[in-house]
């Protein structure tokens, strides 16, 4: 084996690291050979990598050397790249070339990558690249814009295989060896009527199996999931994920074929989609690294306002005791813990809640019995909790009344938290309000006034400011 063989096979373990992630040392390596002026060197290093790597390269390099690197890799930045970029990288990418540049990228790639790439330009740059693009593909892109964002009609993909039903299988396969024009990446192929509607399905291994004087219409399946074109993205990948979808047709609202959608698709929906609802039910917006930081700061500073009024009220109800407080102080230090843990069963349940309705694994059939469940549980973790700090703090105070108030408001607040954990979600789903966008913000505010007016309460019912 010669020297550059060798380099060669060790590559591999110079670029990435054992959880297949570009290495600091690499992507240092690759920044110094452009600054140094030796594209070709840059080159070099970066060809290997699957687009994907090389989208992660660009990701990982800074901000203000990302420009230099796609001068000095040139034709190597092409639509297989940036389909596979972070959005705000994606954008400044594309920032930085002309709309002919764009126009010739875009009509590289399906037509759902393409409009991934075009949807979030301005609309003057917009409008200049859907200029540049021949008609065919412009009049592709525009429909899909027109579709609402996050809907399947801007998700799906206009390049797949329909033929008609009188078709036989001899027919098929001819027709898909003889025509260069065809979409090369697809594993079924759709089968319609004369007014385009699709009425079945048939994957390449029935086609290839089966003798050429069959009709089509005797090996497709009748059988399948079709996607109305409006449908939300989240939606869509429930059924993919219910119906163990490969690949899915999508109709237009008058039941005609207008595209398809395919896993690997849906794949990046469900990543994106569970991000979301993680990050919204904190309020740190998209969460993402690469988020201009006016942007995040404007995102998360609005949801810290909305909490900063909920934390005044329940200091308000604090304020009705200051009188307890201040005769009693041990109350003060206690009360926070009350709060503290109804917050975090709160957000357990409502963790949980929420991700039932977003798989819509919660609906109008077993709700009743989801809030009996989680009022149990409520109650059980409650009890675990208020035998456990009313009997310490009994016997570290030695102050058995205090143990049983903080122990009692243990149990009241869990059951609160469990309780608005489940209802406030609900709520806002049932008034078609993302629950995940704005749930924390009502149950933190429950939990932490019931906990401080269960606990101080009972305190003064039992007579421990006097």
């Amino acid at each position: 084996m010669s020297e550059t063989d060798l380099r060669e096979t060790a590559a591999p373990e110079t670029r990435m690291d054992e959880d297949d992630r570009l290495r600091p040392e690499f992507v240092r390596e690759v920044i110094a050979k452009v600054e140094a002026g030796d594209d070709e060197g840059a080159r070099d290093l970066v060809s290997p990598l699957h687009p994907a790597d090389l989208a992660d390269l660009f990701e990982l390099a800074p901000e203000d050397r990302r420009g230099a690197m796609a001068a000095a890799l040139g034709d190597m930045l092409d639509g297989d790249v940036l389909a596979e970029m972070n959005d705000h990288v994606r954008e400044g990418m594309i920032d930085q070339l002309e709309p002919h540049q764009v126009a010739d990228i875009a009509a590289e790639l399906d037509t759902d990558d393409a409009v991934a790439i075009i949807e979030d330009m301005d609309d003057a740059d917009q409008a200049a690249v859907l200029r540049a693009l021949d008609p065919d593909d412009r009049a592709a892109i525009e429909a899909a814009l027109s579709y609402p964002e996050e809907s399947a009609g801007r998700l799906m993909q206009r390049e797949l295989i329909a033929v008609p039903e009188h078709w036989t299988v001899g027919h098929t396969i001819d027709y898909l060896r003889e025509n260069s024009d065809l979409t090369t990446d697809f594993w079924e192929v759709f089968v319609v009527d004369p007014a385009h509607k699709p009425i079945g399905t048939c994957q390449l291994s029935w086609i290839l199996r089966a003798p050429r004087s069959i009709a089509i219409a005797d090996v497709m399946k009748r059988e399948q999931t079709l996607i109305p074109v409006d449908m939300d993205q989240e939606e869509v990948a429930l059924r993919f994920q219910k119906y163990a979808l490969i690949s899915a047709a999508v109709v237009d609202d008058d039941g005609r074929l207008a595209g398809m959608i395919t896993v690997d698709d849906i794949v990046h929906v469900i990543q994106q989609e569970a991000g979301e609802d993680i990050l919204r039910l904190s309020g740190a917006g998209d969460g993402d690294i690469n988020e201009p930081i006016l942007m995040t700061v404007r995102t998360r500073l609005m949801w810290l306002i909305v909490n900063l009024g909920t934390a005044m009220i329940a200091a308000s109800v604090v304020g009705l005791f200051q009188g307890e407080i201040a005769k009693f102080a041990l109350l003060a230090v206690l009360m926070p813990i009350v709060s503290g843990m109804g917050g975090n069963a709160g957000t357990q349940t409502l963790a949980v809640v929420v991700r039932a309705l977003a798989t819509n694994q919660l609906t109008s059939s077993n709700t009743r019995r989801m809030i009996i469940r989680e009022l149990r549980i409520a109650l059980a973790n409650g009890s675990a909790l208020g035998l456990l700090i009313g009997v310490g703090v009994g016997l570290l105070y030695a102050n058995p009344m205090l143990g049983a108030v903080i122990g009692s408001a243990m149990i009241i607040n869990n059951l609160i938290a469990g309780l608005a954990g489940i209802l406030v979600p609900l709520t806002l789903e049932r008034f078609d309000v993302d629950p995940a966008v704005s749930s924390a913000v009502f149950v933190t505010m429950a939990t932490d006034v019931m906990g401080f007016f269960s606990f101080l309460g009972l305190a003064t019912l039992a007579g421990l400011g006097g």
